[in-house]
């Protein structure tokens, strides 16, 4: 008996919308935006790439079933492979510093964590604000929940927690950049994580 194959639905943006495009990305917008530590500490963005190369990966929010597995996959980048590639892997979130600690015991995500809870960075990257959804032929390896029991585990996750909030906007995408010393390498902000 021959099976249909699952149904995976990839969240993007309508085809309509339109999207500043990366050569218009200017990483100089970011100049004075801010992003905030575990402890609550201010740190200029530009800071976090302005000596050596970085890949930003920016999640949806830190309840996003899919941002939370990638991150896990990202945990398993071993800090020596980074340190000879001198790269810095950083993830940024947009929600209250408060759930930093708790999402990186979570992943067991052991390299630097950010967060812009104001969106200002990511409205300047040009990640947008709401979501669609498309189908997709393929699904992320990255991705191991289904969005019925991923979805279930995030409200669990969201009704257990101590602070009860949505951890960000769950309607804010995502996006991948890699940095460096004043200059925009390459950008994805039409990512979905």
């Amino acid at each position: 008996m021959a099976t249909d194959p699952p149904v995976t639905q990839q969240i993007g943006r309508s085809p309509l919308e339109k999207q500043k495009s990366i050569a218009a990305l200017q990483i100089s917008d970011t100049d004075d935006c801010f992003v905030y530590n575990e402890h609550g500490n201010r740190i200029p963005f530009r800071g976090l790439y302005q000596d050596k190369k970085a890949i930003v990966i920016f999640v949806r929010h830190f309840l996003c079933y899919t941002c939370k597995e990638y991150v896990e996959d990202l945990a398993k980048i071993p800090k020596s492979f980074l340190t000879e590639a001198d790269v810095r892997l950083i993830v940024i979130g947009q929600s209250s510093h408060r759930h930093i600690e708790a999402f990186c015991s979570l992943t067991r995500y052991p390299h630097e964590i950010y967060v812009d809870p104001e969106k200002h960075i990511y409205k300047k990257l040009g990640m947008k604000r709401e979501e669609t959804f498309m189908q997709s032929g393929a699904q992320s390896p990255h991705v191991k929940s289904s969005m019925l029991s991923g979805s279930v585990k995030s409200m669990w996750r969201a009704i257990t927690s101590p602070v009860f909030d949505f951890q960000g906007d769950p309607q804010q995408q995502g996006g991948s950049f890699i940095l460096g010393p004043g200059k925009l390498f390459c950008a994805f902000n039409k990512c979905n994580f």
